[in-house]
């Protein structure tokens, strides 16, 4: 080509790098998990945890084989317990805000700031449709996440040879949370939603992945980072319709929430109590913590399922696909998140990632091959 005559190509100009760097890429993470092992908030000690974000600890140490449905009968934890009343007394047709204000008070949880207050779409879903069609509806997305990422799977390169453990791995991290006594969750639909907004996206046909994107950020405003990094990598790309699909659905969201808070501060007064601060530096702890105890790892001791739930992001860093280069900087994203953001009996907003976050255990062997045959300089 003019211009480029005895220019060699990039990968050639760089590849003497390639040794330096994967020896620098396997220290790294061999640093990190090392660390990880050693942080002590690698557990969440069930008598650290208390209102008013609830006391989920217990609920969620049972068995992971246990699936049977906590009936009216059983003890449910305090914010389930919550959940449950604020949709009877909405089905009931009382207003939301006046109930959930009320409800919150009742248990001496705060109501200040307005996002003390969930937003009110799972309260009316469940609502509309009961308890037994919240179990129905969480089965078909269930199915519906594992199809979409059986075909999403298919079109990525080496998809198809991982995709039976892949698919497991994706059972492994939504198990918890689509357990029936776990409905009530806000961040138990979000993070569903947004594993099947993961597998639905293609770079050119993302409307139905865009929509599972606003249920779930419907739902739990915590989903929002999921949202601008879909938006991000449209930017990257150049893509400008999918960019201003996503920019709409945040402008979207945004007024929505605006909503929300003002409807809020019509049931709340000064002189209700103020929730403590969710900004809350709690390091490489909460991050593992918050992965760790929302997913099976719960069931080990800390300090080994900290270095266990950090080795998906070895795998996906090595998978050089859309799909590992997107889970890579998501859940890194989020991990950041829960590293600066949220107190110890907030561990429950990792299930808004759980569901795939295992998966990239799947392409964890390719990922060592690659690095160790880099660091040989092969």
């Amino acid at each position: 080509m003019v211009g480029l005559r005895g220019r060699a190509p990039k990968w050639d100009r760089f590849a003497h790098w390639a040794p330096g760097a994967a020896i620098l890429v396997l220290a790294g993470f061999a640093l990190l998990l090392v660390l990880a092992v050693l942080t002590d908030r690698s557990d969440i000690d069930p008598e650290r945890v208390t209102p008013p974000e609830g006391e989920l600890v217990e609920e969620l140490v049972e068995e992971v084989v246990n699936t049977e449905f906590a009936d009216g009968e059983d003890e449910r934890d305090t914010d389930l317990q919550l959940y449950d009343r604020i949709a009877e007394r909405v089905a009931d047709g009382e207003n939301y805000y006046a109930v959930a204000v009320e409800e919150q008070r009742a248990r001496d949880f705060p109501v200040r700031p307005g996002l003390a207050v969930r937003l009110p779409t799972l309260a009316f879903l469940t609502a509309w449709l009961g308890q037994g069609g919240l179990i129905a509806l969480a089965a078909l997305l269930g199915l519906a996440t594992l199809l979409a990422w059986w075909r999403r799977l298919d079109d990525e390169p080496g998809g198809e040879e991982n995709r039976p453990i892949a698919l497991l791995l994706l059972v492994v991290g939504t198990m918890i949370g689509l357990k029936p006594q776990y409905l009530a969750l806000h961040e138990v639909w979000a993070g569903v939603l947004l594993a099947l907004s993961f597998g639905l996206h293609r770079r050119d046909k993302w409307a139905l992945s865009w929509l599972a994107a606003a249920a779930a950020l419907a739902i739990r405003e915590h989903a929002l980072p999921f949202v601008l990094l879909m938006g991000a990598l449209a930017a990257f790309r150049r893509d400008w319709r999918e960019l201003a699909a996503w920019a709409a659905l945040v402008l979207l969201f945004i007024l929505a929430l605006a909503l929300h808070l003002s409807n809020v501060s019509d049931y709340v007064s000064d002189s209700d109590p103020t929730s403590p601060s969710w900004l809350v530096f709690r390091g490489l702890g909460g991050w593992t913590a918050n992965m760790v105890n929302s997913s099976v790892l719960h069931l080990l001791p800390g300090w080994l399922a900290a270095p266990i739930v950090l080795l998906p992001l070895l795998g996906w860093a090595g998978w050089k696909s859309d799909m590992g280069l997107f889970a890579l900087l998501l859940f890194v994203g989020y991990g950041v998140f829960f590293m600066f953001a949220g107190r110890d009996n907030n561990f429950y907003w990792g299930l808004v990632v759980a569901p795939a976050w295992f998966v990239g255990l799947a392409f964890l062997p390719r990922a060592l091959r690659s690095l160790w045959n880099s660091a040989r300089g092969h």
